[in-house]
């Protein structure tokens, strides 16, 4: 039998980071995963990358993570915005000493750098591969059967399983959810011209296509990740596509803003939709990341999200606990549900609005789209909060969003 505070189901991105975060504060983990770590390893780059804004980078810097990921990160200093290849762009460059609005990693680094720290980390507990053949959960504490037998105990369930978390479901949450009727194809490029360290997000009323930068690679080639959508009719034809036919797609709708390129990972591709929890929290349960929200990759905000949701979490235990409370108080729980929910859900609908605005098509649409580029490009204010909730910097930060600690 094994007691835990705290018992994490997921061990992904964010249940992995949770975990760590939770143990640098003395509150004792598990997390329990089926994944094997030797296939999430494995070597190799996948194509798949993810933006750390700059608030939850500097919570992870602050967890120990950040000196695992050294030289691993390409900055992204700014952020280009436009409709088509329209010269009208949105461009979203802070101040020279402001710091960058946040870093594209591999997510296999991302994983190795979560993965050592973990296992370095006192006090946390890793399951894995093992699955949770019976979860119990009552007004006392909550007891997890593992494939293997045997059973932890702790005071409050994490679901961190993601978009589909069964853990959600048994609960009875209530989910909002649409598909977009869109797929995302992903893949890694290596091309001629620097990037710049600029991330681009280029809409089409198919569905916008980002180049997000990375760092260069070990000859020296220059690299980045792309992340295009289509509508879900038209994705079987390209996703079958031979490689080079498929490349002199993608080539149309990058123009000649890298120059010539070649494809460096292979393609993979999901459906894209949305989800948001109607609450996140039930008896001795907290949800986090994609167990409580998915939204488009429009902005790069999913695992962000997750983070953000980590932070108030931790900081929610840490001072429960330290005043005495049992960590799965209910006090505790309703803290973090407020906290969250609103943030989560703006974010959310902020997201899906600009899916809808620049799927509009036609030439009217996209006469406002490119006038109201121009609008905020001259608006300071306005800028300055597209800008802030790039960086993950809107609303009332948990202390380690704000690299402090609790």
């Amino acid at each position: 039998m094994e007691r835990q505070d705290v018992i994490i189901l997921g061990g992904g991105l964010v249940g992995l980071t949770l975990g760590i975060a939770l143990s640098k504060h003395g509150i004792r983990a598990a997390v329990i995963d089926p994944a094997d770590p030797q296939a999430v390893l494995a070597a190799g780059f996948d194509g798949r990358a993810s933006a750390v804004a700059s608030a939850p980078w500097r919570m992870l810097d602050s967890i120990g993570v950040g000196e695992l990921l050294a030289g691993k990160g390409c900055p992204i200093d700014a952020i280009s915005v436009q409709d088509g290849l329209s010269p009208e762009a949105l461009m979203f460059e802070p101040p020279a000493d402001d710091g960058a609005l946040g870093h594209m990693f591999e997510n296999r680094d991302l994983r190795i750098a979560l993965d050592t720290a973990a296992r370095a980390a006192e006090g946390l507990t890793l399951f894995r591969p093992l699955r949770p053949v019976d979860v119990r959960r009552d007004l006392d504490g909550v007891a997890v059967t593992l494939s293997d037998g045997r059973i932890v105990e702790g005071a409050l369930l994490i679901g961190a399983e993601g978009r589909q978390s069964p853990t959600r479901e048994a609960a009875g949450i209530t989910v909002a959810r649409w598909s977009y009727g869109h797929v995302a194809m992903i893949t890694g490029i290596v091309h001629d011209k620097p990037h710049g360290n600029v991330a681009y997000e280029i809409f089409y009323p198919s569905g916008p296509f980002a180049i997000l930068p990375l760092i260069d690679g070990p000859e020296g080639e220059h690299r980045s990740a792309i992340v295009w959508t289509v509508s879900a009719k038209d994705a079987p034809a390209m996703l079958g596509l031979p490689d080079r036919a498929w490349q002199a797609e993608a080539a149309k709708r990058m123009g000649a803003l890298l120059g010539d390129f070649r494809l460096a990972s292979p393609r993979s591709s999901y459906p894209l939709g949305f989800h948001h929890a109607a609450r996140i929290t039930d008896t001795r349960l907290a949800l986090v990341g994609d167990a409580a929200h998915g939204i488009h990759p429009i902005a790069g905000q999913g695992v962000n999200l997750g983070y953000r949701d980590v932070a108030a979490l931790t900081e929610v235990l840490v001072e429960g606990m330290r005043l005495g409370l049992d960590p799965g108080d209910a006090q505790l729980l309703a803290r973090y549900q407020r906290w969250r929910s609103l943030d989560s859900f703006m974010v959310a609908a902020s997201t899906d609005g600009l899916t809808r605005l620049f799927g509009v098509p036609g030439r009217a649409a996209r006469t406002v789209r490119r006038i109201g580029l121009g609008a905020v490009q001259r608006l300071g204010p306005l800028k300055g909060r597209f800008m802030a909730e790039a960086r993950g910097e809107t609303g009332k930060l948990p202390k380690l969003l704000e690299g402090l600690a609790i």
